[in-house]
């Protein structure tokens, strides 16, 4: 689904790239050269980002153990700079413009083209962000958004263009500003985009979805899972990945172990249902936990049962076990 959605996207952003030289060659305005230039980038950044989704959805192999979920990142990462030049190379023509003032023509097939295609974009962006929330696509929800963000910028060159045909160009410095003013919102969203990029590419924490896990985890707790720390999730495109120590009693045989683990795991598919893969190390627990263990009629417990401790994304990330502090007791 994401790669066909992503290939649609890629042919759309050429033609409605042609579409607005086709607007800009015919009104000769800064303004509308600036939503084509915009435009370019959409075009690259279309097939690259079908590029990536279609490398990032390949399975894993010996050469790349976690996937090529990263793949995603770095496309996002390219298509922030793309818009940040784009914005740097608009502002620079604007400039120009409102220095050496143009005449201009055609103002009312130009409006129409640019209004279209404003129209499709944000149609279009919608829908791929929907359906990359829906199948965990950084690149998809990227490309919605940027679509999205060139359709608002559209609207407030709509208003430019509409002020232009009717004063008859007589504030053809308008075309300049209204420019100026997109080449700040696009700049704007390339820096979120690449931000975003930057803190995938250093595994920079899923705060949202970190703490979507553990709150699954705390809900359908049972007695035996006495403690959980050192929790890391990771999404790379489809595939979730999730690391964490669980404590569990110091008597428990393999078996035992094992058949928790796949509680766990299958609780945690069960909730989120895509592509997940646990990574559990397993510790025996130890005296000082007792106060937070509520296993019921334990044989060897040296404290008596206080209360258990509520996993939360503050206390869960450390590397350590908990009980050792007296405020955790």
């Amino acid at each position: 689904m994401p790669v066909r959605i992503q290939r649609y996207i890629a042919l759309l952003s050429v033609v409605l790239f042609l579409a607005k030289m086709l607007a800009w060659y015919l009104t000769h305005s800064v303004t509308i050269l600036t939503d084509a230039l915009e435009s370019t980038v959409n075009v690259i950044a279309g097939f690259l980002g079908l590029f990536s989704i279609i490398l990032a959805n390949m399975p894993r192999d010996t050469n790349h153990p976690y996937g090529h979920g990263k793949a995603e990142f770095l496309s996002s990462a390219v298509e922030g700079t793309l818009i940040l030049i784009s914005g740097v190379v608009i502002i620079y023509e604007a400039v120009r413009h409102l220095i050496v003032p143009h005449e201009l023509a055609k103002l009312n097939i130009g409006l129409l083209i640019v209004a279209a295609c404003g129209g499709i974009n944000f149609l279009a962006g919608k829908y791929a962000e929907n359906k990359g929330k829906k199948s965990n696509s950084m690149i998809l929800v990227s490309a919605g958004k940027h679509l999205q963000t060139d359709a608002y910028s559209t609207v407030a060159i709509i208003i430019g263009l509409a002020l232009l045909l009717l004063t008859h160009n007589m504030w053809v410095w308008l075309d300049s500003v209204v420019a100026l003013c997109f080449s700040i919102i696009i700049m704007i969203t390339g820096y979120k985009v690449l931000r975003r990029s930057i803190s995938g590419i250093m595994d920079e924490t899923d705060v949202v979805l970190l703490k979507e896990v553990i709150d699954v985890l705390q809900r359908d707790r049972v007695p035996q899972w006495i403690d959980l720390h050192n929790l890391r999730v990771i999404q790379y495109g489809p595939l979730m990945h999730v690391d964490a120590h669980m404590t569990l009693p110091w008597y428990y045989q393999v078996l035992d172990a094992d058949r928790e683990i796949h509680a766990l795991e299958t609780l945690i598919k069960t909730h989120f249902k895509n592509q997940v893969e646990l990574f559990i190390h397993i510790d025996g627990c130890m005296p000082y936990q007792c106060k937070l263990c509520a296993m019921p009629d334990c044989k060897v417990r040296q404290h008596a049962f206080n209360k258990q401790l509520v996993w939360t994304k503050d206390n869960v990330w450390a590397d350590a076990k908990h009980g050792k502090n007296d405020k955790e007791s």
